[in-house]
């Protein structure tokens, strides 16, 4: 479907700065090609397609980017690398799109970036998390936004080696995210504590978790800490398992995403208390940056912003700015424009890095609490992406070489 103009209002006075827009707009628009899993994972991907919509709007109400105007056009992935194939294969020969961006799973954004590469097509990853998309598996066509896993569990890692827990097990779906997801904690925490030991380590199929038989087989490891990379249902299926037979009572938790609105919005009553997420608390973080992209995107839409909106919405303006940067829509000059480019978040100025090709998009890392029958994130922190990341000669060894 296409988005340029839909029902939305000006962007507001609080809406962030964009240094990239032109006065006046052309007739021939840029486009931005999106796929993304909107029909089975709906709580992430409609938010982030408001936001979108939202960034395409402000944009080209301010003139549109050197003199042309955004235009979306969104199709459905169906969550499997086949059918995020044939999308983009769709955006790039039939719709011939000058940007190709989205991908929610890893094993989805992958796919796409093996796409890109092979159709000379530059992909901007939006959310898929795996560390290969940038490093093992990284090529020049391909920038993406969110943290990776890496850099996800680097924000949390001191944290969890304060943790008294010397016996730990795991639980994550088993394809490419969460297997990247355990085997990058079991790295940095026996690098900050080698005392520790792994017990157990279950694998559900994602959206499919046994949750009885997960729950039962991570207690018969007796396990003193739990590293939980499940999201979406099989979070909720987990967590509420879990409390049922007293899991997580006297035992330490460490867990990727649960503390986006997303996820504690699903939980509601059975957020558990204590455990130290990653996440987004929305309204709760005050600086100016964030309250302005709440403000906008309630008045908007009449809810708070999830960590979707704060994707979709930088997303667009991390495209902007890298095509206001390039010199042509060629694959060069979009790749040249978009290595080093810096762009607004609602948390301050973000860049792609020239090296890798990850933008220093941050996080932040707090514990579960219940408010008023809720789930929301306490004594939270923002973390700057580029605080995380390896130095540059650990990236180069893991990048292949052009």
């Amino acid at each position: 479907m296409g988005f340029t103009r839909r029902h939305l209002m000006a962007a507001s006075a609080a809406s962030l700065a964009v240094p990239y827009v032109a006065r006046a707009a052309s007739r021939d628009p840029i486009l931005i090609g999106e796929v993304n899993s909107y029909a089975a994972f709906p709580t992430f991907t409609m938010p982030y397609r408001n936001a979108m919509v939202m960034a395409v709007e402000e944009i080209n109400s301010k003139g549109g980017v050197s003199g042309r105007p955004l235009k979306l056009i969104t199709k459905d992935d169906g969550a499997n690398p086949q059918d995020a194939i044939r999308a983009a294969t769709e955006l790039v020969r039939s719709d011939r799109v000058n940007v190709l961006a989205g991908g929610f799973l890893s094993n989805v954004g992958l796919a796409l970036s093996s796409f890109a590469k092979h159709s000379n097509t530059l992909y901007v990853a939006s959310e898929a998390l795996a560390n290969e998309l940038t490093w093992q598996d990284g090529n020049a066509n391909t920038f993406r936004l969110t943290p990776s896993i890496y850099m996800l569990v680097a924000m949390m890692i001191d944290d969890a080696a304060k943790l008294p827990a010397t016996k730990w097990a795991t639980v994550a779906p088993n394809y490419s995210y969460g297997t990247s997801a355990v085997k990058t904690f079991q790295k940095l925490l026996k690098a900050k504590r080698p005392d520790v030991t792994f017990v157990a380590e279950q694998w559900p199929t994602l959206d499919q978790i046994n949750a009885s038989a997960t729950v039962a087989a991570l207690a018969a490891a007796e396990p003193d800490g739990i590293f939980n990379a499940t999201f979406a249902s099989d979070l909720v299926a987990f967590v509420r398992q879990g409390n049922t037979t007293g899991l997580f009572k006297n035992r330490s938790v460490v867990s990727l995403l649960t503390g986006e609105p997303e996820y504690l919005d699903s939980l509601g009553s059975d957020t558990p208390d204590g455990w130290i997420v990653t996440g987004y608390p929305s309204a709760a973080y005050t600086a100016p940056g964030n309250e302005a992209f709440v403000t906008m995107y309630k008045n908007h839409f009449k809810d708070d912003p999830d960590w979707g909106a704060v994707i979709g919405y930088t997303l667009i303006h991390s495209i902007a700015a890298g095509v206001g940067r390039s010199k042509g829509l060629s694959l060069a000059e979009l790749e040249q424009g978009f290595a080093g480019v810096t762009f607004p978040t609602p948390f301050g100025q973000c860049q792609y890095r020239a090296i890798d090709h990850q933008s220093t998009l941050g996080a932040f890392v707090g514990k579960l609490a219940k408010k008023g029958g809720k789930g929301t994130m306490v004594d939270f922190r923002y973390v700057d992406g580029a605080s995380v990341l390896p130095p540059d000669s650990v990236v180069e060894k893991l990048r292949p070489k052009s």
